[in-house]
């Protein structure tokens, strides 16, 4: 009886190793594909500083500042730029609680749809403040990646947010140093 159960264990080891052995063979997908849909959630003006971060890196995006639901129709990805300005909420034509209600439609279509977020914090510093800071407390737990500009992460918010979700957390000391970052989240390792 115990030979029985002997051979099965190597036989086992056998296969694990040669799976492993097999698995960088494969081609990997990349984590995320586009097309991405890029929003805002405050309207500020960094999502036009996401939208130029997508170009450089190459990644088929829209940019989108009001989307709804009915923009996740083509996405594979959704970009939520978090970031308020209530000058920017003026110019849209909406209030902070139609903003915070579209925002939070946008995610609830998009889990349902099984399409990843990503988060974008480009503003640094100067676009943190009260509205802003309870949008980051409540969206960015839906996130599935994360890329903050380093000076709006001081206090460690995002860090912590991210360190309890466990979502991968990108820090760049400049917006422009993101871009080689979102097209490494969009090709496949290698």
């Amino acid at each position: 009886m115990m030979d029985r159960y002997a051979l099965k264990v190597p036989s086992l080891l056998v296969l694990s190793v040669a799976l492993a052995l097999a698995a960088p063979l494969q081609a990997q997908s990349p984590p995320f594909q586009g097309p991405l849909l890029l929003t805002s959630a405050g309207q500020s003006p960094d999502l036009q500083l996401a939208g130029v971060l997508a170009r450089r890196s190459g990644v088929e995006h829209t940019v989108a500042p009001l989307a709804t639901a009915a923009d996740l129709a083509n996405a594979k990805a959704l970009g939520l730029v978090l970031g308020a300005s209530l000058k920017g909420l003026g110019a849209a034509g909406i209030d902070t609680n139609k903003e915070k209600e579209r925002v939070r439609a946008l995610l609830a279509e998009a889990r349902r749809r099984n399409i990843p977020v990503l988060v974008f914090h480009l503003g640094g510093e100067q676009r943190r403040g009260q509205l802003t800071d309870e949008m980051v407390v409540e969206y960015f737990p839906a996130a599935h990646w994360a890329l903050v500009v380093r000076s709006g992460n001081q206090d460690g918010l995002f860090t912590r947010l991210a360190r309890e979700r466990s979502i991968p957390l990108n820090e760049v000391d400049r917006t422009a140093d993101g871009a080689d970052i979102l097209k490494r989240a969009f090709q496949p390792a290698g």
